[in-house]
């Protein structure tokens, strides 16, 4: 194992030379196919283009966008000017587009149409009104005094905006040798992308992280499950999230694999692109395997190709690993981390034994150094003992931007970045997370924590997921409420979950409080918003006429 000096533009020129037929991006869906090679002269383009319009080493560049064929295009045109590229997730609204574009400095935004229920041309006109009116390249507004360029990615044509074709056609026609001169100067340890964290908690802050940050943790994560140029990643986890952008993406870039993309979460079109273009391997957070295993058409499908893959983002039901390696016939593994460690800093290995990687989230990266530390004194807890998860290593951000303050919150003096999350080390120098300490529920002075519960309802017959939440108790300062989704024509009732935990688990983390629900709230990358289901609990509890004690 090793760690590489490369920039993500190196990578792709890399393969380029080496392998330069190949396929590396393919859309199954809709019939579009990239080479190496093709895809490479295709960056070159864009990224001429983009320093056309004034993008250059250090411009931060907006991607607003489903997982567009052109998404890794703009990517990886900003890796090779030096600029960075701010992932914008895809549920956002208006409020929270403004408030990333004014954090961030964003200089040039590069947007599609918007989702099924959202219109980006509609917000980003409501944000910048002026560009209505404004020269393409010259806009100027008050609000957002960084912000220069607005790039529609697709072909239609609006006011105020370049179009990505544009862009593409510019850059045909720009010289070489500045391009050139503007590549030397780009480093590994230039910032290359930022992502701002989910906000499942307070106002989103973006993380910056290198070339050397991702591409060597989406390296180290491809040798953990033995990729190799023959295999063929399906990705239908959002790009915006590190889960596709580095865990994905950066493997198949540095093992010069095929990934073949879906550009929005579907179960159907997930099973038909394996299906069709024999991947080997497949991604996703447990929600989207449920949904796939739980497809009418599952059985329709030839899935023995597959071999292996990540299953993370939360909650990994020991059952649904099961399921999944039974009847997807894919070794599953699991990744733990956080956007700001790139992400990964344990992952289960391919070759570890079944109940190691349905029970445990691995062992530590190469070149990272994780430990259990006690949240209060700091100290590393012995083997067994629950704290909080600690890395340090390659992987860690550079930090947040603008925020030195709050950087320092989470990487503390030695240099160990601060997960927020609980776990535990075994003998055998596996991890187990227990939850997050901010999701602890205190009941009563009896520390209780979500995970446990939620794996004992999971196995309950005709649960299909569960979320357990805090909810606010005169008598006990918080008392446990669990969120369930039943088998589709399954009903259940609060009594039988009561029933099915009495004497299997202790009284006080029995929940208080069941609610059925179709949905979780989450957020675009697939993480469950608690803190949205310990509001909505309460809600619950009014409008069923449920006294909370």
């Amino acid at each position: 194992m090793q760690l590489f000096d490369r920039t993500l533009g190196d990578w792709l020129e890399y393969w380029a030379k080496e392998t330069p037929d190949k396929d590396y991006i393919v859309y199954s869906d809709r019939g579009v196919h990239f080479t190496w090679s093709e895809f490479n002269t295709r960056v070159d383009n864009m990224a001429k283009g983009l320093a056309s319009i004034g993008v250059g080493h250090g411009t931060h560049v907006g991607l607003w966008a489903q997982n567009v064929p052109d998404w890794l295009t703009f990517l990886y045109a900003c890796a090779k000017l030096g600029a960075v590229c701010i992932t914008v997730n895809t549920n956002y609204k208006q409020s929270e587009l403004e408030f990333l574009v004014k954090d961030s400095d964003m200089h040039t935004l590069c947007m599609t149409d918007g989702t099924w229920d959202t219109d980006y041309v509609g917000m980003v006109y409501t944000m910048v009104p002026e560009l209505r009116d404004a020269s393409r390249g010259a806009l100027n507004c008050d609000r957002f005094p960084k912000l220069k360029n607005v790039v529609y990615i697709g072909q239609e044509k609006y006011r105020g905006m370049y179009n990505s074709n544009e862009i593409m056609l510019l850059g045909e026609n720009e010289d070489d040798d500045l391009f050139k001169k503007m590549r030397s100067k780009v480093t590994p340890h230039d910032v290359v992308n930022m992502q701002y964290t989910s906000g499942t908690t307070g106002f989103p802050k973006g993380v910056m992280l290198t070339h050397y940050n991702i591409a060597n943790d989406g390296f180290l994560t491809g040798e953990h499950m033995h990729f190799t140029q023959n295999d063929k990643l399906c990705v239908c986890v959002p790009l915006f999230h590190c889960f596709g952008v580095v865990l994905a993406t950066m493997n198949c870039l540095t093992h010069g694999c095929t990934q073949v993309m879906v550009e929005k979460f579907d179960p159907l079109v997930t099973l038909q692109s394996v299906h069709k273009e024999r991947c080997t391997a497949l991604y996703g957070v447990p929600t989207m395997f449920i949904a796939e295993l739980n497809h009418p058409l599952f059985n329709t499908f030839d899935l023995t190709c597959l071999r292996t893959g990540i299953m993370a983002g939360s909650l990994c039901p020991v059952d649904l690993m099961r399921q999944v390696e039974e009847k997807m016939f894919i070794k599953v593994t699991s990744v733990y981390g956080l956007t700001e460690s790139s992400p990964g800093m344990t992952h289960s290995r391919i070759d570890d034994p079944a109940e190691v990687r349905y029970t445990t989230v691995g062992h530590d990266y190469e070149f990272v150094d994780v430990k259990v530390l006690d949240p209060e004194t700091n100290q590393e807890v012995p083997d067994g003992t629950q704290g909080e998860m600690c890395c340090k290593g390659f992987n860690v951000m550079k930090g947040y931007y603008n925020r030195p303050e709050a950087t320092a919150q989470v990487i503390d003096a030695n240099g160990y970045l601060h997960s927020g999350d609980l776990g535990v080390k075994d003998p055998d120098g596996n991890y187990r997370i227990t939850g997050r300490i901010k999701d602890m529920i205190i009941r009563g002075g009896e520390n209780v924590y979500p995970r446990e519960i939620e794996e004992f309802i999971y196995r309950i017959p005709g649960v299909r997921d569960v979320q357990v939440v805090g909810v606010p108790s005169k008598k006990y300062g918080e008392a446990v409420g669990a969120f369930i989704i039943t088998n589709p024509g399954v009903t259940l009732t609060s009594q039988q979950i009561t029933e099915a935990c009495t004497g299997k688990i202790a009284r006080y983390k029995i929940p208080k409080y069941i609610f059925f629900v179709d949905e979780f709230p989450m957020t675009g990358s697939g993480k469950i918003q608690k803190f949205k289901l310990r509001d909505l609990s309460v809600k619950l509890c009014a409008e069923q006429g449920i006294e909370i004690i």
